[in-house]
């Protein structure tokens, strides 16, 4: 690996991790402070901690509390989702020729098989005399999002970093989220899906790369909350091998591509005429596209296609 990518690389990790490391500042000062103003001291049998707030008042507080503030802040539960980061992704349909990249990877890394891609890649033409496009669809991952609404059971729900998860063990296979979509972004697994021994054998949690899937239950994309949590990207934009997927924080305004560039969202969606997929609709997605102009490549038809990616370690029948 060249050292400046390698170097992209690491800086892209950073951004999970800052935070986790201003929760462990905060308790070590905590700790800092209650060793140079006063050893701990019992109040109604319970240890207490002097501590000195902004304004400079020393005050005493249950140890135990200390801890449950920090845990809060800086813990992660699946359903939550990480704590201060609102997820987005940008989609330059400039450069996307169909090599399929993103769909393998995602194939690959979250055990699909069959049709069941959760990135389908449409040909797009806005008239007869108009150049054609590709266009990479995925959940939409709304702020408003349809699909959490109709659920009867809560499988489907959004967390407050922006990410929308389906809770297979939830999921009674009603398709209500399918019926509410808009996108058709969703799948259904009308068989039992085959993910190999470990897959299987694994502990299910709703935001692992979305294993192991169920017979009777439905999925979709959920932007690799399991790579987020390593500080890396989502394995679509890491397998692009034209740039075409960007992802990051909406709070940071920062959207990294798979070879490590940054760009501030704000000013890339100004000055590209960044859009979003139905707006009227009200749904707030969090996938954001830059319109196919002045584009890098040109149009090809398909230059792969899906019986590339409907073994993905299956077992033979004999």
């Amino acid at each position: 690996m060249e050292p400046e990518k390698d170097n992209q690389q690491k800086s892209r990790r950073t951004f999970v991790e800052q935070g986790l490391k201003y929760g462990l500042l905060t308790v070590a000062s905590g700790a800092l402070l209650a060793k140079v103003f006063g050893k701990s001291e019992s109040l109604d049998s319970e240890k207490t901690i002097e501590v000195m707030s902004t304004d400079g008042t020393l005050m005493q507080v249950p140890a135990s509390a200390v801890e449950h503030a920090h845990e809060k802040e800086s813990a992660y539960n699946p359903r939550e989702g990480f704590p201060n980061r609102k997820f987005v992704m940008v989609v330059d349909l400039a450069k996307c020729r169909n090599a399929k990249k993103c769909q393998s990877s995602c194939n690959k890394n979250h055990y699909i098989t069959g049709e069941n891609a959760w990135i389908k890649i449409y040909k797009m033409q806005d008239s007869e005399k108009s150049a054609p496009y590709w266009q990479p669809t995925l959940c939409q991952h709304c702020d408003e999002p349809a699909c959490v609404k109709v659920c009867p059971v809560d499988a489907t729900f959004k967390r407050r970093d922006g990410i929308v998860l389906i809770d297979n063990n939830r999921c009674i296979g009603c398709r209500f989220c399918m019926a509410a979509c808009p996108y058709s972004v969703r799948v259904f697994n009308w068989s039992d899906p085959w993910q190999g021994d470990t897959v299987e054998q694994s502990e299910y949690t709703p935001d692992y790369a979305g294993v192991p899937s169920q017979k009777g239950t439905v999925d979709k994309c959920d932007f690799c909350p399991h790579m987020i949590d390593k500080g890396e990207l989502p394995h679509c934009v890491s397998a692009c091998p034209n740039d075409v997927f960007s992802f990051g924080d909406m709070y940071e305004d920062t959207v990294t591509n798979g070879s490590g560039q940054s760009f501030k969202l704000s000013k890339l969606l100004k000055d590209r005429a960044g859009y979003r997929l139905m707006e009227s609709l009200g749904t707030e997605p969090s996938v954001y596209y830059l319109p196919p102009s002045d584009r890098i490549v040109d149009f090809e038809e398909g230059l792969q296609n899906y019986t590339e990616f409907q073994s993905v370690d299956k077992p033979q029948v004999p």
